[in-house]
């Protein structure tokens, strides 16, 4: 028996996507849930430099990319490939101040580390890093309408 105890439901960032409405149907529509996102100017970037290669990087694509441009960008400002090393390079890597890196700028990056200047690793997720290295973060906030996924705004 259906007890009908759940007309609504949250669905988190690995539920989103369209495929999940469009196999249960209306009776998912009007449903909410999150994945991580910005509406930044770095994210248009990656859109565009992801789109132009090809690929839909779905949830955490972005993310990643950054985790990967932080990671590199911090052992060239160390010099060295040991983590041990290079991991006090992050947060200045990724705070303010300095030139301000979005996707797609990595070569530059390089540039001015190697020439001694600072940078601010903006990236593709308006990256900011907090207390001990945690991201402050942002998500979309996704609607179930018409058996689709719309991102309705961001936080």
């Amino acid at each position: 028996m259906d007890a009908d105890a759940f007309s609504k439901f949250f669905l988190p960032d690995g539920m989103i996507g369209d495929a999940l409405p469009k196999a249960i149907g209306p009776a998912l529509n009007g449903s909410i849930g999150s994945v991580p996102g910005t509406d930044s100017p770095g994210n248009a970037k990656y859109a565009d430099l992801a789109k132009a290669a090809g690929f839909d990087s779905g949830p955490y694509g972005p993310e990643s990319y950054d985790a990967a441009a932080l990671i590199l960008l911090s052992m060239e400002a160390a010099k060295s490939t040991d983590s041990n090393i290079f991991k006090n390079n992050v947060m200045s890597i990724a705070n303010a101040p300095g030139e301000k890196i979005y996707p797609g700028e990595l070569a530059k990056a390089l540039k001015l580390l190697k020439a001694g200047k600072e940078i601010d690793y903006v990236g593709a997720t308006a990256l900011e890093l907090i207390g001990s290295g945690e991201s402050s973060g942002s998500f979309a906030e996704i609607l179930i309408d018409n058996e689709k996924t719309n991102k309705v705004s961001y936080r």
